[in-house]
């Protein structure tokens, strides 16, 4: 099986998140920390797509904006921080994580240091592999 670019992988992490989360199938549904970890490949194959799927990207870019606007000097690390700190701490759906794991991991890809590398490195894996 070959997903040829970005925008296939983040059809098919969406697809897995959207009916995998509530199950109901051969298959049980996703746990919390699958659904973590899908989430934020998902939100760095939204990053690297474009097109139809930057509708992702530019939401995600308004409310970071809006943050911005509302607290100035807050850096993407902290909005990162933050964020990550929520996700942990606070009693989350399935569903909720993955909506927030897609927030998180392309506010902190944005903030550069290790979660950057990882996601400019499937970037460049789903561009290389087209």
């Amino acid at each position: 099986m070959n997903l040829g670019n970005p925008m296939s992988l983040a059809l098919v992490l969406t697809a897995l998140l959207v009916f995998g989360i509530p199950g109901g199938g051969k298959l049980r549904p996703l746990g919390w920390w699958p659904t973590l970890i899908l989430a934020m490949l998902a939100g760095s194959a939204y990053k690297a797509a474009g097109g139809p799927f930057a509708v992702v990207p530019n939401f995600v870019s308004s409310l970071i904006g809006t943050t911005r606007s509302v607290l100035p000097g807050v850096t993407m690390s902290a909005i990162a921080l933050a964020l990550a700190t929520f996700i942990l701490f606070k009693k989350l759906t399935t569903k909720q994580v993955g909506y927030l794991g897609i927030i998180f991991w392309y506010v902190a890809a944005g903030a550069g240091g290790p979660f950057g590398y990882v996601a400019d490195s499937i970037a460049h894996l789903g561009s290389s592999v087209s």
